[in-house]
């Protein structure tokens, strides 16, 4: 049986904390859990309890947030339950309404989550996610067009001509090409060779 909540899209406002705890929403887990569709999400995982009895299921959010929070550090099925109790930000994230000193779920339960979230499934949640990314950072920048003037198209130092912007480059020094050897490299063991042949023909 599962029963959906009212808002799976938790704000910090909705969010009851006790007196003096504040959350941040520059934290990275409030920002991964506004990048989440949570509500889209949530109605195929809903079609997995056809039944109308019975014992009510863990919301999706608290299923795949906490799949989220493991894989990111690899933590055992208990260590995981430990995190989430201390920590309020993970609280949040997998959609408690408010911070509690208890366990969320039994560190047992995460054998269910695994199962009803496999690889398979999982893929398709990303493409969901990119998706929905996708289309607000779309939305944000036409809000950004709109409400700002525009400066590619008016000469400046950096832009002379008045060229208009045609994209954003990205450089990284890491990917910079270096001529370096490593040492499971043959051709150490070649050129070790070949000066160990000039020393020989120099002495004899």
């Amino acid at each position: 049986m599962y029963k959906k909540l009212n808002s799976m899209q938790i704000s910090l406002d909705d969010s009851g904390q006790p007196a003096g705890m504040h959350l941040s929403p520059n934290n990275r887990w409030v920002q991964k859990a506004a990048a989440i569709p949570w509500r889209t999400l949530e109605k195929d995982y809903a079609r997995l309890f056809p039944a109308h009895t019975g014992n009510v299921a863990k919301t999706f959010r608290m299923a795949f947030g906490a799949l989220i929070i493991q894989t990111k550090y690899h933590y055992s099925d208990e260590e995981l339950v430990q995190q989430i109790q201390e920590t309020p930000y993970l609280q949040y994230f997998i959609g408690l309404p408010k911070y509690t000193e208890e366990p969320p779920f039994d560190p047992s339960t995460m054998v269910w989550f695994r199962k009803r979230l496999p690889i398979d499934q999982l893929a398709a949640i990303n493409e969901q996610i990119i998706a929905f990314n996708q289309r607000r950072l779309a939305a944000n920048s036409d809000q950004a067009k709109g409400s700002e003037h525009p400066k590619a198209d008016r000469p400046d130092a950096a832009n002379p001509q008045g060229l208009p912007n045609r994209g954003t480059l990205t450089l990284d020094a890491t990917c910079a090409p270096a001529n370096v050897a490593y040492p499971q490299d043959i051709n150490l063991l070649n050129q070790t060779r070949q000066h160990c042949e000039k020393l020989i023909d120099a002495f004899y």
